[in-house]
């Protein structure tokens, strides 16, 4: 990722579910963090749910995204959302102008159905990371990592450990472009031009939400696509709810009957819904 130079203008967005007022403090806090690290920020006149989840129309979200993509100015995107809605905005991008741009978009969980259009439709890369982790409960690390990892200074931020679950033939080290997100959300992707092609990728999941019955839908749904038959690798992310309420058969032992014998599967607990969280770069190559 190319970094940025010290007083750099980033834009907050939300293509998602509009945050509520009660949000307020929270950006208005992460802006402070921003600033303080030298980055000078702009705010998307669509934050906030005005009407029901919406911060506006999917075209209005969708117009100031583009607009920030368009504006020499702003050198980075950071989504603040996350929910349902994201997907809604895809058929109003314009894609050839994201594909001109060096400018990285962040978001996570919902985003992850930008992320992955951002890849299939332009080959270009974007961060699997909340931004909003800045003013959680681990906000002196996640500075220091994000503070270092826009500017070049170092990768802190996406230095995940794993364990194999099964391990790849021969011990071999697997290397691939990594795609992929909430398994929930980009299923949303399924059927549409914005799926990425999972053949000879690292395909990452994670997830917040859902039990056996919702995972197993979700891996039937990868199996019966397709997306699981040619990937090189699998990396799974936290899986929360399931986590927390030890449901068996764990995400690990459904993994291991839905994807081919041959496919080698990973583990990490450093990426998903905490606020511990790292980032990934969605669309890169990654080393397992």
């Amino acid at each position: 990722m190319k970094p940025l130079q010290n007083h750099a203008k980033v834009a907050l967005v939300c293509c998602s579910n509009g945050l509520s007022m009660q949000s307020e403090k929270t950006i208005n806090s992460l802006c402070n963090t921003l600033t303080k690290i030298g980055l000078e920020v702009v705010l998307s006149p669509y934050l906030y749910a005005n009407h029901s989840v919406f911060s506006g129309t999917a075209k209005e979200r969708a117009d100031i995204l583009m607009h920030y993509y368009k504006d020499s100015s702003i050198k980075g995107i950071l989504d603040v959302s996350g929910g349902d809605l994201a997907n809604e905005i895809l058929p109003y991008l314009d894609f050839s102008i994201i594909k001109d741009s060096d400018k990285l978009f962040w978001g996570y969980s919902d985003l992850t159905t930008i992320i992955n259009a951002i890849y299939a439709k332009t080959g270009r890369s974007s961060i699997l990371y909340q931004v909003r982790n800045l003013v959680y409960d681990h906000s002196e690390w996640q500075t220091k990592y994000f503070s270092d990892a826009v500017y070049g200074k170092g990768k802190k931020l996406f230095a995940l450990e794993f364990h194999f679950i099964r391990q790849p033939i021969d011990n071999q080290e697997i290397k691939g472009i990594l795609v992929g997100g909430n398994i929930r959300c980009l299923l949303k992707l399924a059927g549409t031009p914005y799926f990425p092609d999972t053949k000879d990728t690292i395909l990452f999941l994670e997830s917040r939400s859902g039990q056996v019955p919702q995972m197993v839908t979700f891996f039937s749904q990868l199996k019966q696509m397709g997306a699981l038959e040619h990937i090189k690798a699998l990396l799974l992310g936290t899986f929360t709810e399931m986590e927390a309420k030890l449901c068996s058969p764990s995400i690990e032992e459904l993994a291991l009957s839905y994807v081919p014998s041959h496919i080698p599967i990973a583990k990490t607990s450093q990426i998903g819904h905490g606020t511990d969280s790292l980032g990934l770069i969605i669309g890169d190559k990654i080393i397992l």
